[in-house]
């Protein structure tokens, strides 16, 4: 069997178990701990694909997934349009938003590119505090069925929401990993001259790249307001997003489909876990110790010390 065919069907199959087990549980709040967890995976997915292949170290997570948000909330607005069509048009914004953003910067290397993009995401947070439209400051309120039919609840409707974008977000890169185009971003990250110089088309790589690495994070942040029913600029531009972003796929190991999964889910459940028990003012703390220790001794993630081991 095609090994890209093993991996949608396997995909599939523990995204039904998953399914069927929350609903055995019965609790609701499995659902939004659930989509809490996942809305990380795509989020982490889409990160490495521009950090993790190509080794251009995005800050701007926070203010993609704000691109996203926003945008699912102008088209409920404008059309009052619901999830699945805001999902779409957060892709394409942001997806268009990734583009420019990587013709006008991807020209920069190093710290002055990761710079540039932490200033993206100050300039659309100041756009949007100052646009009325979408509630500037105070924020905008989405109100919401309890539930759509023939789900037991808009929290299950989320998670499956949530779930089939976390495993289009992982086939994505996966897809690219095993592409000229992730074999052309990897040599990109190794030495981008001597690509350039054996022809490597390095320019428009790394388009596609920022193109890609928008949309998805655009996807992750267009469910969040019917997540919480409420949306303000502070919440949507959280530095949360941005440092998990970076965190996860490196705790998991960056340039691997695989990795950004295995961190989103161990520092995403832990951050939940943490919530539950504690406080939520823990959860970057978490993150924190979990970096100093994993980049003191495992600098190249979980996979690549189980690599390392074999």
């Amino acid at each position: 069997m095609n090994t890209h065919l093993r991996f949608w069907l396997g995909a599939a199959a523990l995204g039904l178990l998953l399914v069927a087990a929350l609903r055995l549980l019965g609790n609701d709040y499995a659902y939004f701990a659930g989509y809490f967890v996942l809305q990380y995976v795509v989020l982490a997915s889409a990160w490495n694909i521009l950090g993790g292949y190509a080794g251009y170290v995005n800050f701007g997570a926070a203010g993609f997934m704000a691109a996203g948000a926003y945008s699912a909330i102008v088209l409920r607005q404008a059309l009052g349009l619901d999830l699945i069509p805001g999902i779409i048009f957060a892709a394409l914004v942001a997806g268009l938003l990734g583009l420019g953003t990587g013709y006008l910067t991807l020209r920069l290397k190093g710290v002055y590119f990761s710079i540039a993009t932490l200033c993206l995401s100050v300039v659309l947070q100041t756009l949007v505090v100052n646009w009325d439209y979408v509630g500037g400051s105070r924020g905008a309120y989405i109100i919401r069925p309890r539930e759509i039919a023939p789900f037991v609840s808009y929290g299950e409707y989320l998670f499956i929401v949530m779930l089939v974008l976390a495993i289009g977000a992982a086939g994505i890169g996966r897809t690219v990993e095993m592409s000229r185009l992730g074999r052309g971003l990897q040599a990109i990250r190794d030495n981008e001259r001597a690509a350039e110089a054996v022809g490597v088309p390095t320019l428009r790589l790394k388009l596609i790249a920022t193109t890609l690495c928008g949309a998805l994070m655009g996807v992750a942040g267009a469910p969040l307001p019917y997540y919480s029913g409420y949306l303000n600029p502070e919440a949507a531009f959280s530095l949360a997003y941005a440092v998990n972003a970076i965190a996860m796929p490196l705790i998991g190991g960056a340039g691997t489909w695989a990795g950004p999964v295995i961190g989103a889910v161990l520092l995403a459940s832990l951050q939940q876990a943490a919530t539950v028990t504690i406080s939520s003012a823990l959860n970057l703390w978490i993150v924190g110790w979990m970096l100093v220790i994993f980049v003191a001794l495992f600098p190249k993630g979980i996979l690549g010390w189980f690599r390392r081991k074999a």
